[in-house]
């Protein structure tokens, strides 16, 4: 699987647009052929937007499903996953239009930071993207977290 790697900055322009760098459209590509399809949608941990790849973001729904249809967990789950979502497509320049709502949420202005978090990205504004990654390297050094050996080498 492509991932999204690295932190990128790009400027948002007067009419909410803003240049998916080129790394992450090339990630895209390779996960969706050409079309550049991404939902947005802003977090519920972080003042950012997250990006996701449209068939990672529709991944959701099988874990989704296991919850009761008419229970509290599935409703407040699913109103926090797909009520504030917002499909978009890059035009030919790799360009996206980050909705009012989204800017908003993120305290978005003309600097914007690219985020790859893997199979996701985010989209923060740039000084507390540079906090929220000091307080994400600190964290994992205090607790000492590590990823778990995969079979064979120790």
């Amino acid at each position: 699987m492509t991932h999204f790697l690295g932190t990128h900055q790009n400027k948002l322009d007067a009419k909410g647009r803003v240049s998916v760098p080129a790394p992450f459209r090339s990630a895209l590509r390779a996960l969706d052929g050409e079309s550049v399809g991404l939902i947005l949608r802003p977090s519920h941990t972080h003042p950012c937007i997250e990006a996701w790849p449209e068939q990672v973001f529709h991944a959701l729904a099988g874990p989704l499903e296991r919850f009761d249809l008419f229970s509290e967990a599935h409703d407040d789950l699913a109103a926090a996953l797909y009520a504030d979502a917002y499909p978009v497509e890059a035009d030919k320049e790799g360009r996206i239009v980050l909705p009012e709502a989204l800017v908003s949420h993120a305290g978005l202005s003309e600097g914007v930071v690219f985020m790859g978090l893997g199979r996701i990205f985010q989209i923060w504004q740039p000084e507390a993207a540079a906090r929220r990654r000091a307080e994400a390297r600190e964290r994992a050094r205090a607790r000492a977290i590590t990823l778990p050996a995969s079979g064979g080498a120790s």
